[in-house]
């Protein structure tokens, strides 16, 4: 029984297999004919989560290209959010940052996929909602420069540096 059913999986996967750029290529070291998938944060801020806008958010995440690959509704501290944001210390904004993101909970997301980091930035539009382009979700959710609906990281390095600040490794699907 066990080997009828091994070869059974088998037969179904050897047709997808062979679809793979390995099996094209068996000397094709991994994403050299393939996009390098990364990973991301997004943040749904207070504004988003207060707005029932969670599950329109992520599904516009999903519709692109990306997958959740870790997620948790928090209440962030003044702790925080204060070091969470601490590049921005110095900017006149600051202080209202923290205390918008202080306000009420948030979603923290792990998002996956091919150029996430820029796919993700591209979906949440301009940090201005007047200045982000139609249909995008600032554009569509986003109040004010503030209490712009989502955060999402700027960089590789930033990505996993925010990740790393909210997430262990066993709360992030590989």
């Amino acid at each position: 029984m066990k080997k009828l059913l091994l070869g059974t999986l088998l037969a179904l996967a050897c047709p997808l297999l062979a679809t793979s750029a390995w099996a094209a290529n068996p000397t094709t070291k991994p994403n050299e004919t393939t996009k390098k998938v990364e990973q991301t944060l997004s943040i749904i801020k207070p504004d988003a989560v207060a707005g029932n806008h969670i599950g329109e958010i992520i599904a516009r995440f999903e519709k692109n290209g990306l997958q959740v690959a870790g997620a948790k509704l928090i209440k962030l501290t003044p702790d925080q959010a204060a070091k969470f944001y601490a590049e921005h210390k110095q900017r006149p904004f600051y202080s209202d940052l923290v205390k918008f993101m202080t306000s009420g909970p948030v979603v923290l997301i792990v998002l996956k996929g091919e150029n996430a980091v820029a796919k993700n930035r591209e979906l949440m539009g301009a940090t201005d909602p007047k200045k982000a382009a139609p249909g995008t979700i600032r554009a569509d959710f986003a109040k004010s420069v503030t209490a712009n609906s989502v955060h999402g990281s700027d960089s590789q390095e930033s990505a996993k540096t925010e990740i790393d600040f909210f997430f262990k490794p066993e709360e992030i699907v590989r």
